[in-house]
């Protein structure tokens, strides 16, 4: 591999992200429960928060904001101001996590760096994921950070542009085979495929990927046996 530049996803690749989230989904539910079942809320919800990704992007904001808009429709414009209030409240405490390192990250950018060039690509809302950066204590292991609107092959080949080399010279690390894998094979480049054991139904493809340049890991520390 000619592989000279390292890049890895933030959210539930480097730290804890989707559980605030899934957290915050079962709050909303009970808030809601006696106007429509949890089922059919969820599926309420997500048709929500796709359609507005135009609008709002990826992050905490746009996920209050979708489920205040959910909260309207499913209420018929008659929801309580206090479910309105909750609901801020909890994107609120969403802002206010703790970052949780994932097990063996630090370990593998300790390793990793002077070797590679490490950079991190993810998405969502600019503040929030600089707040996220910042408070991990992770920002200086990396050579550049690159918040994307969407991931997707533009994208990659943008930032590839941004850090001068080929395809074939960047490795992307992450846990989403949609975002994080999938545009960077397309492209040419290398991926390894980190789990996470929540995954946001968005996120998830049913392809199987065969790709001599794609590897599948179940810890990020597994990434320095393969290098």
């Amino acid at each position: 591999m000619s592989i000279k530049v390292i890049a890895f996803d933030a959210d539930d690749t480097l730290w804890v992200n989707e559980p605030y989230f899934r957290r915050a989904e079962e709050a909303f539910y009970g808030l809601l429960n006696e106007y429509l079942q949890q089922h059919a809320l969820e599926r309420e919800l997500l048709k929500t928060e796709i359609a507005n990704l135009q609008l709002y992007g990826y992050g905490i904001k746009g996920f209050i904001l979708s489920m205040i808009e959910t909260a309207i429709t499913v209420t018929n414009r008659t929801v309580n101001i206090e479910i309105i209030e909750n609901i801020l409240a909890l994107g609120r405490q969403m802002l206010d996590e703790p970052v949780v390192l994932l097990e063996g990250v630090e370990d593998v950018l300790n390793a990793l760096k002077g070797r590679y060039r490490l950079v991190v690509a993810t998405k969502g809302d600019l503040l929030d994921q600089e707040r996220k950066l910042r408070k991990s204590g992770l920002a200086h292991y990396f050579h550049h950070i690159e918040i994307m609107s969407e991931k997707d092959e533009a994208n990659y080949r943008k930032l590839i542009r941004h850090l001068d080399i080929q395809p074939d010279e960047l490795l992307m690390v992450g846990n989403s085979l949609k975002s994080d894998i999938m545009p960077v094979l397309n492209m040419g480049g290398w991926a390894i495929h980190v789990p996470y054991h929540i995954t946001w139904a968005h996120e998830v493809i049913e392809d199987k990927i065969d790709n001599e340049r794609f590897q599948s890991i179940t810890n990020i520390r597994e990434i320095l046996g393969q290098l």
